[in-house]
């Protein structure tokens, strides 16, 4: 049996830690939505605590199936009446912390999923 290597179809995390993401050989420092073909900084600029309706109504431009919410170094669940425009919409919403957004994200992917990964990265005093 031959091995061959391949190269990647999809954005895959190679790496996170505190306050960071590593989206190939790219390391991103704030926050992001990650997709499949595409990784779009400027997510939630004030973190967790500044979290609106309309961050989350801008995922549905992406049109995913699934948005995993990475929300920081621990799990923290937003306010239902934020992910409304998402529920109206049948997409799928699921909240855990940034590292397991990111290997969830991986997994998906791998499935070609179309999913949305919504991760609070950036490190602030207030979250």
């Amino acid at each position: 049996m031959k091995f061959h290597l391949q190269s990647p179809t999809a954005n895959v995390v190679t790496g996170t830690g505190p306050g960071w993401v590593r989206v190939g050989a790219t390391e991103y420092r704030s926050n992001l939505i990650l997709l499949p073909d595409a990784v779009i900084e400027g997510f939630a600029p004030e973190g967790f605590a500044a979290l609106n309706e309309s961050d989350f109504a801008a995922l549905l431009t992406h049109a995913p199936e699934m948005v995993l919410l990475g929300t920081g170094d621990r799990q923290r669940f937003p306010h239902p009446h934020l992910l409304q425009a998402l529920s109206a919409a049948q997409v799928g919403v699921e909240v855990m912390d940034t590292r397991a957004a990111c290997r969830t994200f991986n997994i998906l992917i791998a499935e070609d999923r179309r999913v949305a990964a919504a991760l609070i990265v950036a490190r602030k005093a207030s979250d």
